[in-house]
């Protein structure tokens, strides 16, 4: 007995195979029980096949083939052919030889048990679970019965025979088994697979009707007292395709519930077939119907749902008379919200693993996170811990992500599309500047603690990376080594021209939220755009801190040390004053 090995790669889930392609290797459906050690050295028993070998699947998709023939072939000999072909008969044999085969590899087949979920491999218990379930159903479907009846009658042909090999139908198992295990697998599309499944049942209980149906006149004493007899007397004497043709004309008709009237049973046979076959007709019919709607309200049920969402916000917005500008945006936000659904990513994410989560996070938005201005020079290990909780969101056009005056919020980062920071003066409203690709926004409400100066809103389609405020502050906390280069990084981009066209210049309010810095105002509108610092012993805090300078000590953080002296004088100060 052994268990399944588990697979690196993801096709291997589904086709059974492992890395090195031995034969010993099993499939990782073969889920362990809970607490259960895979053993990854176990290996089959000799001369015991895997069900999950290569070669063993592709016999049982030989035998699949063949099953479909047998299928067709029983029926239709049964009731159109009196007296079988020879070279029809060679190829009947040969196909049960074939399922004989397969009876005795049987006994050398691995099984899964059903209890334990392991593989057995132990012949004793493949051959008595065999014996005691299916094997005497895969003989009697597979035992020459021709030959036999020869041996005690000396008629091959006969009615007895034919209803003998309809036994062969028992095979049709397999292909039941290959519809359960196609319907699990990715590779096929799911909605093509049922149907598929659906018009196979459905064309061969249309086959094996037409044919039951022509038995019963073919073999009534009263030819012209027949359902085909009535319209066609010498129906015999016709060819075998306009016969088995007018035998499926007459199935699908009464399958349908047409009933043109044309074809209809004469005597009492038909119309107790007839009632059999109707009575048959309405399960198959509540069958189909019942999972064609599954499959189509499957696929309508989330349009319907969008509709409903769609009706419910516009009644909203009429009955509480919203501006427009609202109505809009929360119409645009359930159009987007409808259309990222069908993508399923939420859903999937969730039912992952949170290491799974993690990992697939770090891959997709640390290299953004790591080329965004505000993280650059912290450690990776600040950036890492903080991208595992980032959450990626898109925004239509002209959606309002965070207002002006608003309460610290999350952080933005812009993965695609563009933002517009908006001010407002003397109560219109201004673009102040544009944010695009790269770029962050409410980094100033979330580190200083204060309402947000801007509102921003998307210009166009935007997909947004949110960072949770409190989640960054957790991250400082954690490393704060990182905190005065993040600190930094924020004054360097905080600092303004010195003279901005008042259509362009943010509420007076916003600049005074520079004061939390202490920073006088020329120097905070300093014109060169980097500073050195260097680490210098202050008294008053009783801590290093850094200034600038260009000493032998100085430290190059963020670029070029200024050129002349005021400069230099004003970042002294201003470095002091940090």
């Amino acid at each position: 007995m052994t268990q399944a090995h588990s697979k690196s790669h993801f096709h291997q889930f589904w086709d059974g195979l492992h890395i090195n392609g031995s034969s010993d290797s099993f499939a990782i459906e073969l889920l362990p029980s809970l607490g259960a050690t895979i053993n990854h050295s176990n290996k089959l028993k000799k001369f015991i096949v895997s069900p999950y070998d290569p070669r063993y699947r592709f016999w049982e998709l030989f035998l699949i083939v063949l099953v479909v023939y047998s299928a067709w072939v029983c029926p239709f000999e049964l009731a159109f052919l009196r007296n079988l072909p020879s070279k029809l008969v060679l190829v009947e044999n040969i196909v049960n030889g074939f399922f004989a085969i397969d009876i005795v590899m049987t006994f050398f087949v691995a099984y899964v048990d059903s209890k334990t979920h392991l593989l057995v491999d132990d012949r004793k218990r493949v051959a008595v679970r065999y014996l005691s379930t299916w094997f005497i159903f895969d003989v009697c479907s597979t035992a020459p019965f021709q030959p036999i009846i020869l041996l005690f009658t000396h008629k091959g042909n006969d009615l007895s025979f034919k209803v003998l090999n309809l036994l062969r139908l028992w095979r049709l198992n397999r292909v039941s088994t290959l519809f359960a295990r196609l319907e699990k697998d990715i590779r096929f599309n799911y909605f093509w697979t049922r149907c598929s499944k659906l018009i196979s049942v459905t064309l061969f209980a249309v086959h094996c009707a037409g044919c039951f149906n022509y038995m019963l006149a073919d073999r009534y004493p009263y030819p012209e007292n027949t359902w085909i007899g009535a319209v066609m007397p010498t129906f015999r004497s016709e060819s075998l395709w306009t016969r088995y043709v007018t035998a499926l004309y007459w199935s699908i008709t009464t399958l349908t519930t047409t009933g043109y009237g044309d074809l209809h049973a004469e005597n009492p046979r038909e119309m107790l077939f007839d009632i059999f076959y109707m009575l048959f007709n309405l399960g198959l019919t509540a069958y189909l119907i019942g999972n064609m709607t599954n499959l189509v309200v499957h696929g309508t049920s989330r349009t319907q749902k969008f509709r409903d969402s769609i009706y419910a916000a516009s009644e909203f917005a009429a009955r509480n008379q919203l501006p427009v500008s609202i109505k809009e945006q929360m119409l645009s936000h359930f159009c987007l919200q409808f259309k990222t659904e069908g993508y399923n990513q939420k859903t999937m994410l969730n039912g992952l693993p949170k290491g799974i989560r993690s990992s697939i996070a770090y891959s997709l938005f640390f290299p953004i996170l790591r080329r965004a201005y505000l993280f650059h020079g912290v450690s990776n290990s600040f950036i890492a811990e903080l991208v595992m909780e980032v959450q990626p969101e898109y925004f239509p056009p002209k959606e309002d992500i965070i207002l002006q005056n608003e309460g610290a919020a999350d952080i933005y980062l812009i993965v695609s599309g563009a933002v517009n920071m908006i001010t407002t003066i003397n109560g219109n409203e201004q673009v102040y500047a544009k944010v695009t690709n790269g770029d962050m926004f409410g980094e100033v409400g979330a580190l200083c603690n204060i309402t947000q100066p801007f509102t921003f809103r998307t210009a166009e389609l935007s997909q947004l990376l949110r960072i949770s405020r409190t989640r960054l502050r957790e991250a400082i906390q954690n490393h704060r080594e990182d905190n005065d280069i993040l600190m930094n990084n924020l004054f360097q981009k905080l600092k303004l021209p010195e003279n901005l066209p008042e259509v362009n210049q943010p509420d007076r309010r916003f600049l005074s939220k520079y004061d939390l810095f202490h920073i006088p105002r020329e120097e905070r509108m300093l014109q060169w755009p980097h500073q050195h610092y260097t680490e210098q012993k202050s008294i008053d805090l009783g801590s290093k801190v850094p200034i600038s300078g260009d000493g032998p000590h100085s430290t190059k953080l963020f670029g070029q040390v200024p050129q002349n002296d005021g400069q230099r004088r004003g970042s002294q100060r201003g470095s002091h004053k940090l």
